[in-house]
């Protein structure tokens, strides 16, 4: 998976980093607030843990994400703030302020909410976002509370901050332009908050979301499903899910199902002349019996891929009906994928 992993994940030269129509994913914010560490944790595989011995970026590292038709984008991650008036150095080359914000799909802004100082980062985040907005108002502007990790800080603590942030640059932005919309969360990558903020993002530059949404709605109604995710089997990052309220303890156990499959299918999946290919293709299926009377049931619905559903016992029992569906909405999958495509 290492290998797949690599080939996905290039290194994006000059000519690619600066061409028209890709979508790009911005990461700026102050040094050290944890910018490199969530892109590595997401879309890299590293440990957490191994985050800690992560060097300050310099300049910007531009990263290609590819690993289906939905997950498949650049990432900028800048070391530090954006130089808004002289650009950055990409491989001996300047790359301007308009150039990045004009390519930008979404900005991501970190701030360190452990820092006793975090305030101070507020005024450079409102002026990124207004110089952004001139420049590209199809933007989409995320800011991550980041390193909420564990009893480090009081749930108190992070809903004050988290909301005197929010009201900060509301106010400010008001003042300027009231049309610019911001989403804001609390995260960490030694939880899965990281991974849920980061679907919501991803989910933004989904054209086909209000359909897979749709197509999910229709699975839960025809077999009394009580939650349905559609994951990437890399990222474990969900693409899309039902109406249904999402869950973070179910979502937890839906993506941590993900890894069980890829690792037992590493050890039994794969053969000799399968190389370093990712051990997954249109058989693999998992369903794993909870204490609480449900069950997580693992599907692959398309390349790379992977639909959850979580059901009571008694429905599974109909299995047969359930497998029916799903082939359906795989049928329905393939065709808006041919038909994005085409377009």
């Amino acid at each position: 998976i290492s290998d797949k992993m690599d080939d996905a994940e290039d290194i994006v030269t000059y000519e690619e980093a600066v061409k028209a129509d890709e979508r790009r994913i911005v990461f700026t914010g102050p040094r050290r607030a944890g910018k490199s560490s969530i892109e590595r944790v997401i879309f890299h595989k590293m440990s957490p843990h191994e985050t800690l011995f992560l060097e300050s970026t310099h300049n910007v590292d531009i990263h290609l994400i590819a690993n289906n038709a939905f997950v498949k984008f650049q990432t900028w991650d800048f070391g530090g703030d954006m130089n808004l008036e002289h650009g950055v150095r990409y491989q001996n080359k300047v790359i301007s302020p308009e150039t990045i914000l004009k390519g930008c799909s979404t900005l991501v802004y970190v701030i360190d909410a452990q820092e006793d100082d975090y305030e101070d980062s507020l005024p450079k985040l409102v002026e990124t976002i207004v110089t952004a907005h001139k420049i590209n108002p199809l933007i989409h502007f995320e800011v991550f509370l980041h390193k909420i990790d564990g009893d480090s800080m009081a749930e108190e603590l992070r809903a004050e901050r988290q909301q005197g942030i929010q009201n900060y640059v509301s106010a400010e932005l008001s003042e300027i332009n009231g049309d610019v919309l911001v989403s804001y969360y609390l995260t960490s990558i030694y939880d899965h908050s990281a991974l849920e903020a980061f679907s919501k993002v991803v989910q933004k530059l989904v054209v086909q979301l209000p359909i897979l949404n749709s197509l999910l709605d229709k699975l839960i109604e025809s077999c009394v499903v009580e939650k349905t995710y559609l994951l990437d089997v890399f990222t474990k990052l969900y693409i899309a899910t039902d109406s249904n309220p999402v869950d973070g303890h179910t979502y937890e156990l839906c993506s941590d199902l993900v890894d069980v499959v890829i690792d037992v299918s590493c050890i039994y999946g794969l053969s000799p002349q399968d190389g370093a290919a990712i051990p997954y293709d249109q058989e693999s299926s998992s369903a794993i019996h909870l204490n609480s009377g449900m069950v997580l049931y693992l599907r692959e619905v398309s390349r790379y891929l992977a639909l959850v559903c979580v059901i009571k016992e008694e429905y599974f029992l109909k299995r047969s009906l359930l497998d029916y569906n799903i082939n359906c909405l795989r049928a329905s999958l393939d065709q808006v994928l041919s038909e994005s495509s085409d377009f």
